[in-house]
């Protein structure tokens, strides 16, 4: 066997320092490797410092960034080895994490594809991943994220996973291609989730080296992207994961359930957090117009039957976010009379619901490719949702604003289909929050 050890770097010379230093004092693994390095449309300066200072090292450039799902697999396409290790490049490798590896591998049966390595901070005290949990709508978490080792639960040598981390895996480079490799219109997250369905549905398994320990800095990398632009990847990627996995037959029937997810979350941030955004959950027939309650409704944002809000009340409802936008759109109008009302016409100015609907907006742009990806996904199945559930069931985690009412509702419940196995859940349960 041989292994070639594939680090995508963005704009990471400083986190490559330390990662490649850490690849010199490797243990040998007892097979020939190699390091190839992906320099995707860096601005530091890392192409020149590689060649000066690591000339050993394979260097692929790129002068965009092709997004980790991309430059991951033009790396595995370029490499040598029969498998391939993907590591993050703000990662510090321990010297035993290659070897576990290697040896976990080598000694696994024909149909483990990949194997999944340990990863903890950088202090090397809280976890951050040793194993994933996916959920109902396609989205995903790291169990025990961020709490202290002595009480993460840390899978044993060999344990079965639903998906390898990738920051930190080795995987047969036979396999990973034959399986699509990383679907590149995700272009980061929830990739390696993906993938590992795809996997375990066609008839490939994946497990644990809890020897294959790396330290990690934690979103040093993805917080160049922006808050709002992970979001809008987190949203779209969980749908699509979604989409292309559930096997005929079930997908028809959890579908309702996602839709109604992805619609609930965008009307609860469109009426929480922006300008107006209370009139977009009105009944206009409610008592509003057409003489439908008796007497007028001076407040268009009231309840009919209560009386008028005072201003007082109105800021307590608003929130400080609405408050600040109330008072720009203010200014505007001064400025600009013709600026809208968010008293009469709600505005879009979060984020965050942007990011939403960007996310709906994708998917509605690219049904065609999508539908063409969940047909190769499911020609190539070997292994039926229900075999791969019972030893990962789904989980419903209320994650986003107004998720807690809906998981809630009975209504909703009604689409949760039976043959679904889900186990509930809540995010301060799974991992430690703060």
């Amino acid at each position: 066997m041989k292994v070639s050890v594939a680090i995508l770097s963005w704009n990471g010379r400083q986190h490559l320092e330390t990662c490649l230093e850490a690849l010199r004092h490797q243990d040998d693994p007892g097979v020939s490797w190699e390091i190839l390095v992906l320099d995707n449309g860096s601005t530091d300066g890392t192409a020149g410092w590689l060649r000066e200072h690591h000339p050993r090292v394979r260097l692929i450039e790129s002068p965009v960034n092709l997004g980790f799902c991309a430059g991951n697999n033009r790396l595995v396409a370029a490499a040598t080895g029969d498998a391939v290790a993907l590591l993050n490049n703000d990662t510090r490798p321990q010297p035993g994490w290659l070897a576990a590896l290697v040896d976990a591998l080598a000694t696994a049966p024909a149909d483990v594809a990949a194997v999944s390595g340990l990863i903890v901070d950088w202090e090397g005290q809280r976890l951050d991943f040793g194993r994933g949990v996916m959920t109902f709508d396609g989205h995903a978490f790291q169990l025990d994220f961020r709490r202290p080792l002595e009480r993460a639960a840390v899978p044993r040598l060999g344990e079965e996973l639903p998906f390898a981390c990738g920051g930190n895996m080795l995987i047969r480079k036979r396999s990973f291609l034959e399986a699509g490799g990383f679907d590149e219109s995700y272009f980061a997250y929830l990739e390696d989730v993906d993938l590992g369905w795809r996997l375990w549905s066609g008839g490939e398994r994946i497990t644990f080296v809890p020897e294959a320990v790396v330290h990690h800095r934690s979103s040093a990398t993805s917080d160049l992207l922006g808050h709002f632009n992970r979001g809008f990847l987190f949203e779209r990627n969980a749908y699509l994961t979604a989409y292309k996995n559930y096997q005929d037959g079930l997908w028809e029937k959890v579908m309702p359930a996602v839709l109604m997810t992805l619609l609930s979350r965008a009307q609860t941030l469109l009426e929480q957090n922006n300008p107006g955004g209370p009139l977009l959950g009105l009944d206009p027939y409610a008592g509003l117009i057409a003489n439908t309650a008796p007497g007028p409704a001076a407040d268009p944002a009231a309840v009919p039957g209560q009386a008028p809000e005072g201003r007082l009340q109105r800021w307590r409802r608003y929130g400080p976010r609405q408050l600040v936008g109330r008072a720009l759109l203010r200014l505007a109008r001064q400025v600009w009379p013709a600026a809208p009302d968010p008293s009469r016409t709600p505005c879009l100015t979060d984020g965050r619901t942007i990011s939403q609907l960007r996310a709906h907006g994708f998917v509605l742009r690219h049904l065609e490719g999508a539908a063409t990806a969940r047909r190769a996904v499911q020609q190539r199945r070997r292994r039926d949702d229900e075999a791969i559930f019972e030893r990962f069931p789904v989980y419903l985690v209320p994650t986003y604003p107004g998720d807690l009412e809906l998981f809630t509702d009975a209504g909703f419940r009604h689409w949760l289909p039976a043959a679904l196995p889900l186990k509930e859940s809540r995010l301060e349960t799974l991992m430690e929050m703060g």
